[in-house]
């Protein structure tokens, strides 16, 4: 509907039926010097509003003598407890003029309905405000007293912070590593980043590079005595370094047994980027550039540049980065150049792939890098014509997949679940994920130098039928493509 308003230039405003709400509304709007004219049928609240020097006449807003009484004004709000009387206002104002803009009191969604059916532009339940006002003043009182009790714990810390980011961490991970060191700095306590495994992906390792964020490989760690205090990030469970943990903060549910002093994990943000900005700002303080640019590419990445499982609380969290970040380095961390051992992983699962309809499934060999696997599953995703991808590689004894998708139909992570989670791990979502297999679950050859070809011949049968069976397509006749 067309209110033919100009909300910048309003000035005028109405009110009909002055209780509680209304009379609050009215002070509001006075204070910032509006115009409000204000009908209620009760005269003693009428005459006691006009002793205050309001603008207010008596009027049943049921009745049409109301709405011609506010005829001139360029917002009308309806605010009675009678929603009954409030869909008799909409009605009158209607039938006279459908220029001004209406807003109504409703009591429940069904009330609300109606309402908008007969007309009005916005409609408020003031149960609803109540409850979402509620939900805010006790999110914002969480934050602040978690975030005390982790400055007591970061500050009790006697030689050095150690936080223990995700094994071979992604960019969500060692984000939120960062900020927390940020923190640490902040509250005057000495702190490390340190991870377990390797930063394979290159964006990851474009990432690390460009922002000049420190990590630490466990295993290069000479005195680990040092550490007091130890912090997960990103994840909860941190048994290969057999150190008692204080902290975790995370995005994910754990099933972890350990009971640390602190715990803050929230399933409702889709990246632990996003706590930690909420932790930032709550400890007021200046975020560096560094620190803004790896929160925000930590939201990112984990939402898929805002298409995957985007909260509002993640939205605004990147409004808050966006102007401290640095986009020219964003920029170049998502466009690294690709090493030559990725290139050779790539023409290798471009020259073995197999397609069924649109999907995809290729067997690229025995690889060194196997974060090379997720990008050339990603790049055979632009092929015309596939919507899911799968690309698996042998390494250490282990076959390593990677699947992605950017069809509605299929839950990526699910389908690598039904395929191999009774035989490996798997993790994901609906458009990424991943799996580990033992190479043995499929042959039952020891494995030498002398039987690698055949594994591969008979892993890649495997791997690739149980792959087929679980999106539901016969890969019995497979194709190249071409």
């Amino acid at each position: 509907m067309s209110t033919g308003v100009t909300i910048s230039s309003i000035s005028d405003y109405a009110i009909l039926g002055c209780g509680s709400v209304g009379y609050a509304v009215a002070e509001e709007l006075v204070e910032q010097g509006k115009d409000v004219r204000i009908i209620d049928r009760d005269e003693s609240r009428v005459e006691s509003l006009r002793d205050q020097d309001l603008d207010a006449r008596t009027a049943d807003i049921r009745e049409p003598e109301a709405a011609d009484l506010v005829s001139d004004r360029d917002v009308v709000l309806i605010l009675a407890s009678d929603v009954e009387s409030n869909k008799r206002a909409v009605e009158n104002i209607r039938a006279i003029d459908d220029t001004q803009f209406v807003v109504a009191r409703a009591s429940d969604p069904v009330s609300g309905d109606e309402l908008e059916e007969l007309g009005a532009d916005i409609v408020i339940n003031p149960s609803s405000v109540i409850a979402e006002s509620a939900l805010r003043a006790l999110e914002s009182g969480e934050l602040e007293y978690n975030a005390g009790k982790l400055a007591q714990l970061v500050e009790a810390t006697d030689e050095r912070l150690a936080i223990v980011t995700q094994d071979s961490p992604d960019p969500d991970s060692i984000a939120s590593a960062a900020a927390l060191q940020a923190i640490a700095d902040h509250l005057g306590v000495e702190s490390d980043i340190i991870y377990l495994g390797d930063v394979g992906h290159q964006e990851n390792r474009a990432f690390v590079n460009l922002l000049g964020i420190e990590l630490v490989q466990w295993d290069e760690v000479e005195d680990r005595s040092v550490y007091d205090t130890v912090a997960l990030v990103d994840h909860a469970t941190s048994e290969e370094m057999d150190l008692p943990v204080d902290i975790v903060i995370d995005h994910h549910e754990s099933d972890a047994e350990f009971e640390p002093e602190f715990v803050d994990i929230r399933p409702n943000m889709s990246s632990t980027s996003t706590i930690m900005t909420k932790y930032i700002q709550e400890f007021d303080m200046n975020v560096s550039e560094e620190v803004a640019t790896a929160l925000l590419y930590g939201i990112r990445a984990e939402t898929l540049d805002f298409k995957r499982d985007t909260t509002p609380a993640d939205l605004t969290a990147a409004a808050y980065l966006y102007p401290f970040a640095n986009h020219d380095t964003l920029e170049q961390v998502e466009s690294p150049s690709m090493s030559p051992e990725t290139l050779d992983v790539l023409a290798e699962a471009i020259a073995n792939r197999d397609v069924q309809g649109s999907h995809l499934v290729s067997n690229a060999g025995l690889v060194r890098d196997r974060e090379a696997l997720t990008q050339a599953a990603s790049h055979l995703l632009n092929l015309e014509g596939v919507t899911t991808t799968a690309v698996f590689g042998i390494a250490d004894e282990t076959i390593f997949l990677a699947g992605r998708s950017k069809d509605i139909r299929i839950n990526i992570g699910k389908v690598l679940e039904d395929a191999y989670g009774k035989m490996g791990e798997t993790a994901g979502h609906s458009t990424q994920a991943s799996a580990e297999i033992p190479l043995g679950i499929f042959t039952g050859i020891e494995i030498s130098e002398d039987t690698r070809d055949t594994l591969l011949e008979l892993t890649e049968e495997a791997v690739k039928r149980t792959l087929f069976d679980a999106m539901g397509v016969d890969g019995s006749e497979g194709s190249n493509g071409s």
